[in-house]
């Protein structure tokens, strides 16, 4: 699991421009859709030099990057939108926290998108960031991923109300579709963590530990993802009445209010099923517990067994001269039936009140 580096986030100047992930040799390729109702151009090899003649100002233009590693691309698409420095410094720092911004008519928004990755137990995190002015919307991802395939195809086959809608909702669509992969992830914590509970329950082997207190790592990452997304979409639906968001239509505001609405859903199933890890946690605790104080039963009762048995032969072992037993003809003999009489009737006894 990716921490955040603070210092690196810090050495980077607010003049400056730089890419701080970790997909530094994939190259920067954008795709651009312009749409409306009755009408779809696509252009799958988008360049900057087109800014200017490929936007429609009287349509919905969708222009998507993967890689941020071309810094001058950027450059190119902030000085298009008049977007400050600083906007443009916060989608190339992967480091920060997700956030919600409006600034000169152009809204800001990024996001932690969470996958799981295969045969671990690590979580993939990947940078997704958003323009959105004048009917125009710029989706910045680090890498070329399948999170809006379904996206393009509607607008494609014109299936749903997607062509119908301004460019707000289709930011409302692909911020469903990365929060989407936060129920993926969290789905397949619960199916390790549900595997974590049933080996807890056959074996003591100390690594099951080390994976409860890695996934109680991973729930609590989810939540430091979610929770500031669940503060930016709650700014979007407490400020509806205000208007204060100019790129967002009125109608659309009750679409984000469903994104607020499911990551409270997020964080409730996230608090459940650390609850579930904690019992766990307390369960494999008790087994072991439970396995020393067997062992340490069964070490009792033998320690008790051998007590009266070496008490009789440090009496005998003293060597005193006055000791008829001694002189005995079949003497040894006797304390040896003695010993084993004595050793057997403890058996019964401890059987019997169920000591073992």
């Amino acid at each position: 699991m990716r921490k955040i580096k603070y210092k690196k986030g810090r050495k980077v100047q607010p003049t400056i421009l730089e890419y701080t992930g970790g997909h530094k040799s994939i190259k920067t390729e954008m795709q651009l859709f312009v749409y409306d109702t009755n009408d779809l151009t696509e252009y799958a090899e988008f360049r900057t030099a087109q800014l200017n003649k490929c936007f429609d100002n009287s349509k919905t233009n969708w222009l998507n990057i993967h890689g941020l590693n071309d810094i001058e691309i950027i450059k190119s698409i902030g000085e298009h939108l008049n977007v400050d420095n600083f906007m443009l410094g916060d989608i190339l720092n992967t480091s920060k926290r997700t956030k919600l911004d409006e600034y000169h008519d152009v809204l800001f928004f990024n996001i932690k998108s969470l996958m799981p990755i295969d045969n671990s137990d690590n979580i993939n995190v990947e940078q997704i960031s958003f323009l959105l002015k004048n009917g125009i919307l710029v989706s910045f991802q680090e890498k070329r991923s399948d999170f809006f395939t379904h996206i393009r195809e509607r607008i494609r086959t014109h299936s749903g109300i997607v062509r119908d809608k301004k460019a707000d909702y289709l930011l409302y669509l692909l911020l469903d579709a990365i929060m989407e992969n936060f129920y993926i992830t969290i789905e397949n914590e619960e199916d390790r963590v549900e595997e974590l509970i049933n080996l807890s329950k056959t074996s003591t082997n100390p690594k099951i530990l080390e994976q409860i207190e890695k996934h109680r790592d991973n729930y609590n990452f989810l939540k430091r993802s979610i929770i500031p997304l669940r503060d930016s979409l709650y700014s979007i639906k407490s400020m509806k009445d205000d208007n204060v968001f100019n790129a967002i239509d009125q109608d659309n505001y009750s679409f984000f209010e469903r994104l607020h609405q499911k990551c409270l859903e997020l964080l409730e199933q996230i608090e459940y099923d650390m609850t579930t890890l904690d019992s766990a946690s307390n369960f494999y605790f008790s087994t072991q517990n439970h396995k020393m104080n067997e062992v340490m039963k069964t070490l009792t009762v033998v320690s008790v067994f051998f007590m009266p048995l070496t008490f009789i032969v440090g009496v005998y072992g003293m060597n005193f001269d006055n000791m008829p037993e001694l002189h005995w003809k079949y003497g040894y003999f006797i304390i040896l039936g003695c010993m084993l009489l004595l050793l057997l009737g403890m058996i019964y006894y401890f059987k019997r009140r169920n000591w073992y």
